[in-house]
């Protein structure tokens, strides 16, 4: 049975008149105090079920676990990586956690669909969507990029967000998070990486819309925008050579090095957590220490 959206009303917070004639004033004195009490359970994710695109590797592969330490069951989408995915389910499992393997071509919104429907199916439940799934084509030439490649790219990158997001809201609720994953690039440009920039750019105004949104029902829309990060995408993407110096100062990353999933992960968990209940419509930055323009 579908979980229908709850509504919630936003509440307009007010507070008893008061003042203190000292700065920077006392907490002892304020009617009511701050509630300073830590929000997270030993495990800020008991119970609940995360779908995640492109979990079976990078990025999605190290917030799945991490998810999974935090006692949530876990479905991820992959398309042809048999191998990652079988792996990624296997250390879950050894976690204690379920974990649902969906395999296709999530271009398509019948196949998006019919990912959520399965992990429905099983858990009976969903509570935590991240969008992740990308590819990306290195090209340094605009008029290189073909027809079919913008249509690839945007597909993947963009298409697959709108029509995983339609299809897990009929059973998202008050206190549901979507995380969506947009990247440095969205920020700063890539000079051979046009058409990838251009659909993070577009996750970017994606999740800024998609928060005011839904806003009132109290489901909670995030990104994280990730620097150059050492996951299957880059020796697929780049040169021996290039791969050689990815992430270094040739790549302008002030940390000198790529980072690993597993540095990334933590973001994720936090928007995904109550410790980010007062947070919409955000975009984290892990990147090495590149400073963007939000």
């Amino acid at each position: 049975m579908k979980n229908k959206i709850e509504k919630c009303e936003l509440i307009n917070q007010t507070f008893p008149a008061q003042h203190q004639n000292t700065m920077p004033g006392m907490e002892y004195l304020m009617n009511p105090k701050p509630n300073s009490t830590p929000r997270s359970q030993v495990k800020k994710l008991e119970g609940k079920v995360a779908l995640i695109s492109g979990g079976d590797s990078g990025i999605g592969r190290a917030v799945a676990y991490l998810f999974a330490k935090e006692g949530c069951d876990i479905a991820i989408t992959y398309y042809n990586e048999e191998q990652d995915a079988k792996e990624t389910a296997t250390m879950i499992s050894n976690m204690g956690r379920k974990c649902l393997l969906c395999q296709g071509d999530f271009r398509t919104e019948k196949i998006c669909k019919d990912a959520v429907e399965k992990t429905i199916e099983l858990f009976h439940h969903l509570d935590i969507l991240v969008n992740n799934q990308a590819v990306q084509f290195i090209c340094n030439d605009l008029t290189e990029i073909t027809q079919e490649q913008l249509r690839v790219t945007f597909e993947t990158n963009v298409y697959n967000y709108f029509f995983m997001t339609k299809a897990a809201l009929p059973y998202l609720k008050k206190g549901s998070s979507i995380i969506n994953t947009a990247s440095v690039t969205a920020y700063q440009g890539s000079d051979n990486l046009l058409d990838y920039s251009a659909t993070k750019g577009a996750i970017v105004a994606f999740t800024r819309s998609l928060s005011q949104n839904l806003v009132t029902k109290g489901i909670r829309v995030n990104g994280v925008a990730p620097g150059p990060i050492w996951t299957p995408l880059i020796p697929a993407s780049y040169s021996k050579e290039e791969v050689e110096t990815f992430g270094s100062y040739t790549s302008k990353v002030p940390m000198n090095r790529a980072g690993e999933p597993n540095e990334v992960a933590p973001c994720y968990l936090f928007l995904a957590s109550d410790d980010a209940s007062y947070m919409t419509g955000q975009i984290l930055h892990p990147n090495g220490g590149t400073i963007t323009s939000t």
